[in-house]
């Protein structure tokens, strides 16, 4: 087997595969190999252990997710398909293969009912399809691969792809006021931060330490305060009014609290974790630009 890494990114169109993408060149050493679900069906057995033999994959970081957390309350098949069984077959090609397995999981895995930062040993208990679906692959990846790191993360938005922070931009250009709900708190997680603390953790360490870790950017808020900063770096003038979440109903139940804390990832691998806004602040210079 080469001695290089070769890493392969799953899920390579999403915003953290997005961002993979744009660290590349940053990380000549790697030998890089991004796929969408045409490239490489990761429900298909077959496929996904005759591209590990070919390419002689040393990580698979998987980013390949069903994200539609409200669709998910009725194509559950599907959210499972991709979120839990995918995952234990990746886990098992990993494991077969000798390579680290990285999954992204989510802070949906918990009620959302604490009232301080979730540890990676706090219960879970979700309250979504999706969660339920994430939770189960977080099993099946720990059962089937020996090295596995899971990095359970909220609030994702990027440049790339849909997310908060771009529909943010986008209504506060079309209308005079919007209503964004005041009652839910996390923390936003720019996905270029996370890619790039997971390509630092690859160098620094030649089989980081298997086990579950949170990952989001320092801080707390509000989904309302979240908008709030997005209008006032954007220079918007439309209105922001805080709504309660009970005014904008959804088929799947959103986390009334789901702050994670961070404290295992910086202290393992050490490194540093900026806070909300100053990676908020990067992300909409690169969406101005």
């Amino acid at each position: 087997m080469s001695t290089q890494k070769h890493i392969l990114v799953t899920g390579a169109n999403g915003q953290l595969g997005m961002e993979f993408r744009a660290l590349e060149k940053r990380y000549p050493e790697y030998r890089f190999l991004f796929t969408s679900r045409e490239d490489l069906p990761v429900n298909d057995v077959n496929a996904i252990n005759a591209f590990f033999d070919k390419n002689e994959i040393t990580h698979c970081i998987n980013c390949a997710a069903y994200t539609a957390v409200d669709k998910a309350e009725t194509e559950t098949e599907e959210a499972f398909s991709i979120n839990a069984e995918a995952v234990g077959k990746l886990a098992k090609a990993c494991q077969s293969h000798r390579a680290v397995f990285i999954h992204i999981s989510t802070d949906y895995v918990f009620n959302g009912e604490g009232v301080v930062p979730y540890t990676e040993s706090d219960p879970t208990s979700p309250v979504s399809v999706y969660g339920s679906s994430k939770l189960k692959g977080e099993a099946l990846a720990r059962e089937y691969c020996e090295e596995t790191i899971i990095i359970r993360t909220s609030w994702v938005y990027s440049r790339y792809g849909k997310n908060f922070v771009k529909t943010m931009i986008r209504l506060m250009a079309e209308k005079e006021s919007i209503g964004v709900v005041s009652d839910q708190f996390g923390a936003p997680t720019y996905a270029a931060d996370l890619a790039e603390a997971i390509l630092e953790m690859i160098t620094r360490f030649e089989k980081p330490f298997p086990g579950i870790y949170h990952y989001s950017n320092q801080g707390l808020i509000s989904w309302f305060d979240f908008a709030r900063a997005i209008k006032e770096i954007s220079k918007s003038n439309c209105t922001v009014n805080p709504i309660e979440t009970a005014a904008y109903p959804t088929p799947a139940k959103r986390p009334h609290y789901s702050v994670l804390d961070t404290t295992k990832f910086r202290e393992i691998f050490g490194i540093s974790i900026p806070g909300w806004k100053e990676s908020l602040e990067k992300c909409m210079a690169l969406l101005n630009a």
